[in-house]
């Protein structure tokens, strides 16, 4: 068997990949899943989830890891894909359905994670947003001047939405609001949105 970087067999990578697909899935839709549904669910035995997340705050944590990791490294996917005002509104939209996630496992989360799972996830966030202004700057897209620290806190809004029928309106316009801030331009070069 071949071993992965993370010490982990590739049999044993694919099988912990599984269950953090399965378990963000069903904590996402609801948050009292059993563990022994998830394992189920993956195609895994019990013994075999308890083995890479002993509780259910660690599996929580690693659903919440690997969600910052994915949406923080969409953001320099987009901007190769896209110009950089719509690889930052792209990215934005990404981080506000992400926000399913967080609100499954955010109870789980509030005694698993320390100081340094908040600074990493914050850096990880903080340099995905930075590098997005950084190209919609210099493409004229936005105004200069955008701190990507106030930025990201002005997006943190996205996670606190409450689930209901008019969600996915209420994070497009609050979105819409924090580039209108941003002074972003279309592309004939007046305010987007206007």
């Amino acid at each position: 068997m071949a071993v992965e970087e993370d010490g982990l067999r590739a049999d044993a990578r694919a099988n912990r990949d599984r269950i953090l697909e399965v378990a963000r899935a069903a904590l996402t839709a609801d948050p009292e899943t059993p563990l022994s549904a998830i394992s189920k669910a993956a195609g895994v035995g019990q013994g075999t989830l308890y083995r890479h997340f002993p509780t259910r705050e660690a599996l929580a944590l690693a659903i919440y890891r690997k969600e910052i990791s994915a949406v923080a490294a969409l953001a320099s996917t987009l901007l190769k894909a896209h110009p950089p005002l719509e690889a930052f509104r792209l990215w934005c939209a990404q981080l506000a359905e992400s926000s399913a996630m967080k609100r499954g496992v955010a109870k789980l989360l509030q005694g698993a994670t320390s100081e340094d799972d908040e600074r990493e996830a914050y850096q990880q966030m903080v340099l995905a947003v930075r590098s997005l202004i950084a190209a919609c700057q210099a493409a004229g897209a936005i105004d200069r001047g955008a701190n990507a620290d106030d930025v990201l806190m002005l997006l943190g809004v996205l996670w606190q939405i409450p689930s209901h029928p008019g969600r996915d309106a209420q994070a497009a316009r609050i979105i819409a609001l924090i580039f209108r801030g941003l002074g972003a331009k279309d592309e004939r070069g007046g305010l987007a949105g206007s």
